[in-house]
């Protein structure tokens, strides 16, 4: 079992920026890819960032790209994910998630999931 807990979420104007957490425990190991996903009131889930453990490869949804940041403290067992330049449709609860192997941006490819932090980007 892999245990993730997000932190960092709150209430920013636009164009701020906000520095989300997520502390991994348990059976996580260098082999997994750790995923950044929102969910905004009445849509669907949606990928934002990857990265893999080992080699720190990341990989960003375009909408996102150039202002969103995904990196790792392996010492830390924690990734971040670093927003700037936000907009409020990049409003939504942000979860971290965790899988055994490479990357993906299907949410049904990733095996564990946080609890969710809630960000709003007011205009």
């Amino acid at each position: 079992q892999v245990q993730l807990v997000e932190s960092g979420g709150g209430l920013v104007q636009a164009g701020g920026s906000l520095r989300l957490s997520c502390a991994a425990s348990g059976r996580a190991s260098s082999t997994y890819t750790m995923g950044w996903f929102r969910q905004a009131p009445g849509k669907e889930r949606e990928f934002v960032a990857d990265i893999t453990w080992n080699t720190g490869n990341a990989y960003y949804a375009d909408s996102v790209r150039g202002r969103f940041t995904i990196f790792r403290d392996n010492a830390k067992n924690t990734v971040y994910l670093q927003m700037n330049s936000l907009r409020p449709e990049d409003t939504a609860v942000y979860y971290c998630a965790a899988r055994r192997g490479g990357g993906s941006l299907s949410t049904n490819d990733y095996n564990y999931w946080g609890q969710g932090t809630q960000v709003t980007v007011s205009s």
